[in-house]
Formats: structure tokens, sequence, C-alpha cells
């Protein structure tokens, strides 16, 4: 998500720190000038996630950035509303920063959420402090849907500005992550009108009205491509799509209402922007491993209920995975910390592997837990690690 920074050279130029890059013929012309020149500095995390050569493998955190932090408790007492913090490019930089600053990871992950992009397109949205996501205007007909517009990067500069700050604040020595949320994953916020747990009524519509779901689901994939696109234009090495709720459908169901839209952004990103790296994870995917690789991704996020050893004997050599330590181990010793993340990176193998949490930091984490796994992915080598095998 490894040496610039700190060190007197500066950030790629294409990534403008005073405003946001736009997808088009420009920004791919000025991408295409320090292709040769940023090659050879690419992150890490970057140079393991397509699968070349590195002698560790990079570390970063889902929800790295957050509550269990005191720094940002303290931020989020002057600034108590979410929608302000991670829609004020000040403090989106801030934020993502913080935990760069305590520990340096090898990826540094864009603070925001999956339905930033929603007022964008038509879907104004609210977050009450105990319930969540709040849509008060589900969208369930075509005539809803058609009502839907193209994704309007004006309403998202905060995103665009907030990347290439964090671009030129890292340059190389970690990879800035961008992210978006899965079609399917929208699509039930946006159907259901909050978080559930039971998906009736996005389900149901499966069944009732496929056109409508279709319809609605192809449109997210358009523009989550846009979206995606203008984030890695703004200064994103990496992406991260996340398929939070796709673990709720049967595997069959899978396959046809959340793999074939994944696919559809995956192809129309790497139609213009080969190089990134695109991540997918969902929640809960054991059963889908197999049919996330078939989207095109270069990584696939592993959980923590899926044994490492399995996952890579599922899903072969030629994809690089990345997790996937149970993030309640960040409450135990360190020598347990430390058993958790040497058997992970045992069963991943010494090459394409991003180590990573099966799910975000909890609430309540000790930092120095963080700290010390951050240290250890720093200090275990793959030489050493295979040598002790």
């Amino acid at each position: 998500m490894q040496q610039l920074a700190g060190r007197g050279l500066k950030a790629p130029k294409p990534f403008s720190s005073s405003a946001p890059a736009v997808p088009g013929s420009r920004s791919r012309q000025l991408r295409a000038s320090v292709v040769s020149q940023a090659a050879a500095q690419d992150p890490l995390m970057v140079r393991a996630a397509r699968g070349e050569k590195v002698e560790r493998a990079p570390c970063w955190m889902m929800r790295q950035a957050g509550r269990y932090q005191k720094s940002y408790r303290e931020l989020a007492k002057k600034h108590p509303s979410f929608r302000e913090r991670s829609e004020t490019t000040e403090l989106i930089v801030e934020i993502s920063l913080q935990p760069w600053n305590s520990f340096k990871p090898d990826g540094v992950i864009l603070f925001s959420d999956i339905l930033t992009p929603l007022p964008g397109l038509g879907v104004p949205f609210e977050i009450d402090d105990n319930k969540g996501p709040i849509l008060e205007q589900t969208i369930r007909t075509m005539d809803q849907v058609k009502k839907l517009h193209a994704l309007d990067l004006s309403k998202l500069e905060f995103v665009g500005r907030a990347l290439g700050q964090l671009r030129q604040e890292v340059g190389s020595q970690a990879a800035v992550l961008g992210f978006v949320g899965s079609p399917w994953t929208l699509a039930t916020y946006i159907i259901e009108g909050q978080s559930t747990s039971l998906y009736k009524n996005i389900k149901t519509m499966c069944y009732t009205a496929p056109d409508v779901l279709d319809a609605l689901l192809s449109h997210l994939a358009d523009q989550m491509a846009t979206y995606i696109k203008y984030q890695i234009d703004s200064g994103a090495h990496c992406i991260q799509i996340f398929d939070s709720w796709g673990g709720q459908l049967p595997p069959r169901e899978w396959e046809r209402w959340s793999g074939p839209y994944l696919k559809r952004i995956v192809a129309s990103v790497k139609a213009t922007h080969p190089n990134t790296p695109l991540t997918l994870y969902a929640n809960g995917s054991g059963g889908l491993l197999e049919r996330l690789k078939t989207t095109g991704v270069d990584v696939v996020g592993i959980d923590w209920t899926v044994d490492m050893a399995d996952a890579r004997k599922r899903l072969g050599n030629d994809i690089s995975l990345q997790g996937n330590i149970d993030p309640t181990i960040l409450f135990a010793s360190q020598d347990a910390i430390e058993a958790a993340v040497k058997d992970t990176l045992r069963k991943a193998g010494d090459k394409r592997h991003v180590l990573n949490l099966g799910h975000g930091v909890l609430v309540g984490t000790p930092e120095e837990s963080v700290a010390h796994m951050f240290e250890l992915s720093k200090q275990i080598k793959y030489a050493d690690l295979l040598a002790h095998a």
C-alpha cells in the first residue's frame, strides 16, 4: 500500500498536493513521463504485490488508523464528526499519517470510508454514532437507478488532494493505498438503507428484481472503476477493493452478483493502469478463494479463519496473498504475536505475500502490540526464516 521521504528527495512530480489529478490523457502522459525513474524506487509493498523478489514481507494493517490510537482519540474529541474527519483534506492526511509516524508501516492507507463516493453519484447518506451509515432514500426500482448519475469527481477533490499529500510525505518509503467498496457491498447499503446482518432486501431482489439489481451493480462497477483511476492518478500506489459483504453470498450467488462486477472493475482499471497492484478482500471468504482469484486482481486478501498454508495451496504461487493474523492476537503476549507472525510468513512462502491482519485492528488493541508486530515484520527476513524452518 523505500527510501525517499525525509532524505531530501522529492516525491514523483505527477502527484500534486495543490489539486487532485483528473483521469484523462493529460494525467496518463504525466504518469508515463516518470515511469522509468520511478520503477527502481517502487515501495516494497508494490514490488511484493507484483511478485518481485524481496528480502522480507511488507506489512500494513487494515484500520491501522483509528480509535485504538491515543492520537486519533484526541483528534476525534476536537472533530467529533466522522464525516468531517474523513472529508477534510487536512484531517484525512493527519489521521492517515498517525500510524506512519508511530510505526512506519510499509503501507499508508487513506483514511476514508467505502461510502464516501456515494454523494458523488447522487446518493446522500449520514453516519449515526450508534447505528452507523443511514441512507434516508433507498434505491429499489429501475426508475431510481436511472436517476443516478456518473461520479462527480468535483465532490471528491478532498480525496485527491489527500492522496497527493500522502504520496509527497512518504515518497517511496511506503506505498500509499487507496480503496473502494465493491458493487455488491455498496449496493447492500443503498438497498437496505443501513448496516444489516440479514441482507433480506438485496438478496430478495436477486430473485424478484434481477434486472434492477444488475443495472445498479453495473453502474456502481463503472463508477468505482472511475474512482479507482482517480485515486491512482492522485497518488495511490495500490488499491484495495473491499467486497466486505461478498462472503454473505453462497458461492453460486457470488458468481452471479459480485464476481462479474468485480471483473468489470479490474478489466477497466488494468486497461489504463496495468502496473498498479489491485487487492481484493472479502471477509468470510474461505469458500470463495478460488473465485476471488478469477477476478484478475494481483493480491487476494485472506481473513483469519483460513490457514495460510491452505490459502497458498488453493491459490497457487502465481498470485500474491495478503494477511492473515487474527486481530485478537494483538491482545496477547509478544511471544504469541511473534509465533503467529512467523507461522503466517512460513506458510505464505518467500514471495508474493503482504503481511496484514485477517481483519481490521480492533478497538482497544494495545498500541505497543501493533508496534511489536510492525517491528517483527522488519526484523524477520526470508533468508533467516527459511534457514530456521
